[in-house]
Order: C-alpha cells, then structure tokens, then sequence
C-alpha cells in the first residue's frame, strides 16, 4: 500500500491551522514538531501516518468552513494585533471561533469595508491569494472631483505603479456628481497589490473618498448588513475552487 506523502505546510493548512503561507512562518519559526523533533525546512514531506504538533498541539483534520464577512471600516484584516487594534476576527460569531481555526482569506485595507472571505481551507486560501491566479475583484469606488474619460482609459489600460504596469481593468461609471463634484465607478481589478485602487486612482489625480469592495471572486454581500457573517453557499465554493 502505498504511503502518499505531501508537504508539511500543506498538509497544516488543509487541516485549517492557516493560510499556506502562514503555515511556512510557523514552521520557519520552530513552532511545529514531526514525530517528537522540531521541524524548520520548509518542504517537509509528511503522511498521515505522522504525528504533527504545531504549538504543542496535535494536528487534527477539522471540517472545513466558509464565510462571508461585510467588513467595517476601521477593522484590521488580521487574526491577532500587537498594538490592539480591532480585528475582523472580532466580528465573528463565538460559535465560530470556539469550533474553528479560521482566518480571513487575503487582506482588506483598514479604511476599506466590504467582501471579506473567511475560512479555515487553507489550500483555497492559497489558490485565491497567490499572484498567479486572477481572481475577479470589484470595488465601489467614489473619488473627488469629475472623472474624465482620458482618466478612465488610464484605469482600463493600467496604471504604473513601483515600476510594473498594473493589469487590465474594467470601469463602470455609476454616476457623476457635479453638484458634490465627485464620481461613483465600479472598478474590477485581478491583482491584489498593496492598496491597489486608492494608488490606481491618485495616480491619475483623483483622491478616494470611499472604497468598499462589493465582490470578490463572484462572492457578493447580498443579504448582508455591514459587520454581519453568513456561510457560503454550495455553489459558491464550487465557484471559489473552480477559478
């Protein structure tokens, strides 16, 4: 029979300790043990035949979970906060935390509200994050002032930020209001920079004023009041991993 072995980080996260990536920094840190022996290399072939603990706790299988959180401004996207900041894990039913150890998937700006994915599947996780895979985004975006058609190419074509020319978008004007002298638009990116929309728009001159992200990978906040959670349907999985 054969024994089917599969690397240390990923076989943690699919057991929802964390992301994969996460999962590498705690192994890195000395924080994981394979058969009684502190394990630091980063590859690590392991079966299930292993006895893994991470943290002094043995590593067991746990279903696997997915939410939808509408994330609040002023919330960290974060499962822990040296300075004690408030953290969307706060937001969380305690029926969730006590049961699951789930983390948000991918980052949401502090001052950004909107579709924040949450889960324990690491290996998911890992495909919806990875900068390889594009993944649909789409963001409300309202900014000061009149936006021009010649700006709106910009965003369409891409903008050069640190040197690399951000990826094709789509831009969908919803209103311009010249009476507040300030533009609605729905801006769909596939990237995942650092602050990417506030930095795409200040590029061509136009400030954020309000960003919330209002889908992320076909996953929307229907039915969802700001702060509130809700289990991903079926079919939203099935989407989630077929992308």
């Amino acid at each position: 029979m054969i024994d089917n072995k599969e690397r240390l980080q990923k076989m943690m996260a699919s057991c929802g300790v964390a992301s994969r990536r996460k999962c590498e920094e705690i192994i890195a840190s000395g924080r994981v043990k394979v058969n009684g022996v502190v394990v630091k290399e980063l590859g690590t072939q392991v079966s299930k035949k292993d006895r893994i603990e991470v943290d002094g706790k043995l590593l067991q299988k746990e279903e696997l979970v997915y939410f939808v959180l509408y994330k609040p401004t002023g919330y960290l996207t974060a499962v822990s906060d040296k300075l004690g900041r408030r953290l969307v894990m706060d937001l969380l039913p305690k029926e969730i935390t006590r049961k699951y150890r789930v983390f948000p998937v991918g980052r949401l700006d502090y001052d950004t509200s909107g579709v924040l994915l949450i889960t324990n599947d690491g290996d998911l996780s890992y495909r919806l994050t990875r900068s390889a895979k594009e993944i649909e985004k789409v963001y409300q975006v309202r900014v000061d002032g009149i936006l021009q058609q010649e700006a709106v190419n910009q965003l369409i074509k891409g903008i050069l930020l640190d040197g690399k020319m951000t990826k094709r978008a789509k831009v969908d004007v919803i209103s311009l209001d010249k009476k507040n002298n300030s533009s609605l638009i729905n801006l769909t990116i596939t990237e995942g920079r650092n602050r990417q929309v506030r930095r795409m728009c200040e590029a061509i001159g136009y400030q954020v004023k309000k960003l919330k992200r209002i889908s992320f990978g076909g996953v929307t906040l229907d039915g969802l009041a700001t702060g509130e959670v809700r289990a991903l349907k079926p079919h939203e999985i099935k989407v989630l991993y077929s992308l």
